[in-house]
């Protein structure tokens, strides 16, 4: 590997390690070969998604242009173009190692540009259809990086993964998406239980949430945990060297909702995250579980939820 390419791994797992800290420790219980193309991964997605959030001093239209034009470079790269850029190497790099299907990241690019016109979705499928690439996609890119003995069986739950992580950042997260003008709870349940986006603006300048906001939160809550349900039979489909990895971020964004319920959920009042001790000590009972342990499935009341919404694709 040569230098330039050796950078553009460290840059990816500096910025994994930076933002994303909860998988970063996960990535920690993978074999060391396998960790630096999840970084690469990792760099991808979180390089486009600082594109649309983090750049607030440029307008919509501005940022659309910069994600395009990244976009191009992206995809000229993927032609055997040279790329003057400090990430996409490795992200390249990891692509043609594992011969990843070029779809999914076009998908995902899809739903990041997504977010600089669609600031609501109408229904739980409308948004499904914005995670399909934010988030569903993340699943079968990894995929292949984690190994499985049944690629093909192991897909759903790998995708079903992805989700369950997704909506666990949009359950803890609603005061920091209404601040970028975004609500990702569906219309139709903030119409079923009463809410409306200016009760949600309100409950973050109180910090607390009124009763209505909080049986919105718990229904959001078991749809989290029905795709996490989905997602359990994966871990034991895993290579065994990854299985620690994902059991333990499994365990760990798992426990954000278990924090959210702690609190009554009401999640303008902190933010939730699980304590850096409970971190260290999921991560060590993962690293020691047998290989075909099965994984602790979250406790869900199914009566919440009047159908199970989950995609199976």
């Amino acid at each position: 590997m040569d230098h330039l390419l050796a950078a553009s791994y460290e840059r990816c797992r500096d910025l994994h390690k930076q933002h994303g800290r909860t998988y970063y420790l996960a990535t920690r219980l993978l074999p060391a070969w396998k960790r630096r193309h999840v970084h690469a991964l990792y760099g991808f997605t979180r390089y486009a998604d600082e594109i649309v959030d983090r750049t607030d001093d440029l307008a919509p239209a501005d940022r659309a242009a910069e994600l395009a034009k990244w976009s191009e470079r992206f995809v000229a790269g993927l032609h055997g173009a040279p790329v003057d850029d400090p990430l996409l190497p490795a992200v390249l790099h990891t692509i043609a190692v594992f011969d990843l299907d070029r779809d999914d990241f076009a998908s995902f690019l899809r739903s990041m540009a997504m977010d600089l016109t669609v600031t609501d979705y109408a229904t739980y499928e409308d948004l499904l259809d914005y995670m399909e690439g934010s988030a569903a996609v993340i699943g079968t890119m990894m995929l292949p990086i984690l190994g499985s003995s049944d690629p093909g069986l192991a897909r759903g739950p790998a995708r079903q993964l992805g989700l369950a992580f997704q909506l666990t950042n949009f359950i803890r997260d609603v005061g920091e998406d209404l601040g970028r003008g975004r609500t990702y709870l569906p219309d139709e349940d903030l119409e079923k239980f009463g809410v409306t986006r200016a009760d949600l603006a309100g409950a973050v300048t109180r910090r607390a949430a009124t009763p209505p906001i909080k049986n919105l939160i718990a229904y959001e809550v078991e749809r989290a945990r029905l795709h996490y349900a989905a997602a359990a039979p994966g871990v034991g489909m895993l290579a065994s060297g990854s299985r620690a990895c994902i059991r333990a971020a499994y365990t760990l964004y798992g426990g954000i909702l278990d924090e959210v319920v702690a609190a009554d959920y009401d999640v303008f009042v902190r933010r939730a995250t699980v304590p850096n001790r409970r971190r260290a000590a999921v991560a060590a009972r993962a690293l020691l579980a047998g290989a075909n342990s099965p994984i602790v499935v979250p406790p869900s009341n199914l009566r919440t939820v009047s159908r199970a919404p989950v995609e199976v694709a």
